[in-house]
């Protein structure tokens, strides 16, 4: 299956390398621009098409600014009450769903998404596949099938409506003669778009088990439901997007025509009342209803104009089966389980977090809220200074910027359905494992969004629709925010990659080492990777070079003592609840705020965000510069002991201004606490080290048989107020710690049995804690309760939570693993011994020795 969809990019790629190898030295930069292109040109094929619109349960568009768009809704249609409640279309929480989402999908592919609607009694299955071909991207195609369930009543009742938009330049029209009454078989839409060129949506009538709602009512004989209804509307582009208003608008003059026609008495039925009145022709929007009885099924097939056949049911059928099988092949090699959590249960369990991770990629194209007032009052340099930016705010300034595109995968497809910058970086790590060409692509996307300073704003709200999920006063963003810099672990996860797989020039330009696999194709070839890096580095340095300028806090006026007078730093925009830009908004911090404030978190997001793009400079031999950023790294690490460690609480702490103007620590244990360690600026060896682990494994403190807490549970504000990061787990940051104390445990040094100890037990806590919510609800979640277990908060939370794939991919260090393996070693010796009467076996006191030995060499069952 893999090899049909890559091989015709792998023959491109190969002859065109074959000519490269007649070319002349000189001609290497050129040839690594015209490789780059094509990799480039292959790798937007693969990624043209997808259901990039995550808000929805289902949506397809193009990664196109202002093209065609497509979506889905369907409701239970057997009163006359609940239909308008019942119809699903945007994701939303608490929506009478026993979970959903995608089972098995991969991006450049296609997959399989279940909706477990339990309020509407059926179980909606979505199948998409992505067929290569033509030069527009190829085709795909979109099996539609419901299953009533148990609980269904038996001549269940269900609309469904497919509908097609086009944004932008282009037509696109229903291809059938006019129908007054509806289509028996197969509807056809045409388009034609300068990006895309001609195109054909078919919607099948189905199998022939499809069945429909029958009556003797006049209405059905003038609208039989045993057809498909269409509608055609003509709207402005920037209504396009609110569907179910539109739909609505439109079944209402139906009702209102069946009550001034029949009267209230001898009105139709509920599934013949709410339908859409049938007038296809000319428009911008085409709406294809049809109403089912029980199980149901049809195909919505997309096929290019260049490519070579058009798409069909059996190979959507074909396509399907293969896609989800390849898929969990590939899982498996990429993200086993492993022990304990090497079971089925747990498989499965991984599949679906992953595949919601990406299948919550999406592609948005829209402006964007911006305040480019400048206004000084955002300095933040008075006391008081939060309510004179909120004064500032009330000035105006706002504009839109944009319009702008985003390529990104969201935290939430129904609460968070729009990009967010500290998060991109935590859902890169797994998706890096399994694409990271699919990988760098988002992270160039989002780079693409700076402005000259080197701004990104921390969260995305681009167009009608993004902001349509966003209450008004939360829209604006702000050019001196800043957002933790996550983005460099994916750049660091890359490089690793690199440097791994790296070989010389000679070999790199061999066609037989260019690998199919379109998941990698620039580690494969590290010359291309490096002129990604070459390309994206400038864009780095101006991101870096804007944190040190806005947000930099001040050693100098107060008089501290440390090895640096310039390495501090402070959160810009915040007030005395939040500190919104931090990412962990409602954790304690000094009362009142104060313009001298240091953040031990923020230092150490910029220490790691140093070291990586030092690395990155050294990679790409930008000498001078790596000196440069090394400069800055020790000054970091040194001020984070000597402005943040609080040798009495034996901790790290922030630091504020008292009434005497003295700087003085403000200690809440908890994330913000432990960040230089879970950031990894902590060497094995630190004299500080203990004292972190202690508070980390302090079940009065951290440590809870759900994971980490937020927030010690001996602090006196722990779970007051919000409670949003004052206890609550939450796996992004428990993931750091997994890392960090997998580091510590394979290195020698004063802490590493315990922090072996503290991994095992903490990795198995996480991984169990999010399995058992998933199992019993349907869903991850935001975060989970560190007395309970429970999710909470917001539902269907596949960002960040879907870590756990890593993490149950992570090695077993547990010493019952250790002991079984030995006690199995035993047994093969004792049986040995057995086999050869013990004449010449070796003595009961050596093998004891020998499995002594095997214990002292290492506990971990990589080790072994």
């Amino acid at each position: 299956m893999a090899s049909f969809r890559v091989v015709p990019t792998v023959w491109a790629l190969c002859l065109l390398l074959l000519g490269l190898l007649t070319f002349s030295p000189t001609h290497a930069a050129e040839d690594t621009s015209i490789l780059i292109n094509e990799i480039a040109r292959a790798s937007n094929d693969s990624l043209l098409w997808g259901p990039y619109r995550p808000n929805l349960y289902f949506g397809v568009r193009p990664r196109i600014p202002k093209s065609l768009m497509t979506g889905l809704l369907w409701a239970k249609v057997d009163n006359f009450i609940d239909v308008q409640n019942n119809f699903r279309y945007t994701c939303e929480q608490h929506e009478g769903m026993a979970g959903y989402g995608w089972d098995e999908y991969d991006v450049r592919t296609g997959g399989r998404q279940t909706v477990h609607d339990a309020g509407n009694k059926v179980d909606l299955t979505t199948e998409f596949i992505k067929v290569p071909g033509g030069v527009h991207g190829g085709s795909w195609g979109l099996r539609i099938k419901g299953t009533p369930r148990k609980d269904a009543p038996a001549q269940l009742k269900t609309s469904v409506v497919f509908y097609a938009a086009l944004e932008g330049l282009g037509s696109l029209q229903v291809e059938n003669d006019i129908n007054v009454v509806g289509y028996k078989d197969v509807v056809t839409l045409g388009g034609d778009t300068p990006e895309l060129g001609k195109f054909t949506i078919n919607v099948t009538r189905g199998p022939e088990t499809n069945t429909y709602p029958k009556s003797e009512h006049p209405a059905w004989r003038e609208k039989p439901l045993n057809r498909t209804i269409v509608h055609s509307f003509q709207y402005p582009e920037e209504m396009l997007w609110q569907i179910k208003p539109i739909m609505f608008q439109n079944m209402k003059s139906v009702v209102d025509g069946y009550i001034e026609k029949y009267g209230t008495e001898k009105h139709p039925m509920p599934e013949q009342t709410f339908t859409l009145s049938q007038e296809p022709g000319p428009g911008n929007m085409h709406m294809i209803q049809k109403v089912f009885t029980g199980a149901f099924e049809f195909d919505v097939l997309f096929t290019s104009g260049s490519a070579p056949n058009p798409i069909t049911s059996d190979l959507v059928t074909k396509e399907i089966s293969a896609v989800t099988d390849s898929f969990s092949k590939r899982f498996s090699k990429i993200f086993e389980p492993k022990a304990p959590f090497n079971k089925p249960k747990y498989l499965e369990f991984g599949k679906s977090l992953f595949s919601n991770l990406i299948g919550g990629i999406g592609y948005f194209y829209g402006d964007a809220v911006v305040d480019r007032s400048y206004a000084p009052e955002y300095d933040e340099e008075n006391e008081g200074f939060w309510e004179e930016a909120a004064e500032a705010r009330t000035r105006g300034g706002l504009r839109f910027d944009g319009p702008n595109e985003l390529f990104t995968s969201v935290p939430s497809r129904p609460f968070f359905p729009r990009g967010f910058l500290w998060d991109e970086g935590f859902h890169l790590l797994p998706v890096a494992d399994w694409d990271i060409d699919l990988t760098l692509a988002i992270v160039k996307s989002w780079f693409g969004l700076m402005d000259e300073d080197g701004w990104i704003g921390r969260e995305q709200i681009l167009g009608h629709e993004a902001r349509s999920k966003v209450p008004a006063e939360f829209q604006a963003q702000y050019p001196h925010y800043a957002n933790p810099p996550t983005l460099f672990f994916v750049l660091d996860a890359f490089i690793d990659k690199l440097l791994s797989n790296r070989s010389t020039e000679k070999e790199t330009l061999q066609p037989e080492n260019l690998s199919g696999d379109i998941y990698s194709t620039f580690v494969s070839n590290p010359e291309v990777a490096l002129q990604y890096l070459r390309n994206l580095y400038p864009l780095l340095k101006r991101h870096y070079f804007w944190f040190r300028k806005t947000q930099w806090g001040d050693v100098k006026s107060y008089d501290r003592e440390a090895y640096s007078t310039r390495e501090a730093y402070r959160w810009r925009g915040r007030t005395p609840d939040h500190i919104l830009t931090s990412g962990i908004d409602d954790y304690p911090r000094a009362q009142p705020p104060h313009p001298g404030e240091l953040h031990v978190d923020l230092i150490s997001w910029m220490g790691t965000m140093t070291r990586s793009i030092k690395r990155i400079a050294e990679v790409l031999g930008e000498t001078e510069d790596a000196s440069e950023f090394a400069d800055y790294e020790k000054g970091i690490v040194r001020n984070i002991d000597d402005l943040h460690w609080d040798e009495a609480e034996q901790t790290y702490c922030d630091a504020t201004i008292d009434d005497y103007e003295e700087s003085v620590h403000v200690c809440h244990k908890g994330y913000v606490s432990i960040m230089p360690f879970l950031v990894g600026l902590l060497p094995a060896d630190s004299p500080r080290l203990g004292a972190v682990l202690d508070l980390i494994a302090d079940p009065e403190q951290l440590w809870s048989d759900h994971g980490i807490r937020s927030l010690s549970k001996g602090d006196v504000l722990y779970g007051t107020k919000e409670n949003y990061w004052r206890s609550p787990v939450w796996i992004n940051i428990n993931y750091l710690a997994l890392v960090r104390l997998l580091e510590y445990a394979n290195t020698q040094g004063p802490h590493q049995a315990r922090a072996k100890d503290l991994y095992t037990r903490l990795r198995l806590n996480l991984v169990e804690t999010v399995y058992d919510s998933w199992s019993k609800t349907g869903f991850a979640w935001e975060q989970y309760n560190p007395e309970t277990g429970a999710g909470q908060r917001t539902q269907h939370f596949t960002g960040w939570t879907s870590l756990v794939v890593k993490i149950m991919n992570m090695p077993d260090l547990s010493k019952s693993t250790v002991g079984k393996i030995n006690q199995a070693v035993a047994e093969v010796l004792e049986a040995a011994k057995a086999a050869a009467g013990g004449g010449d076996s070796e003595s009961e006191s050596e093998s004891e020795s020998k499995s002594d030995d095997a214990k002292e060499s290492g506990d971990g069952h990589d080790e072994l």
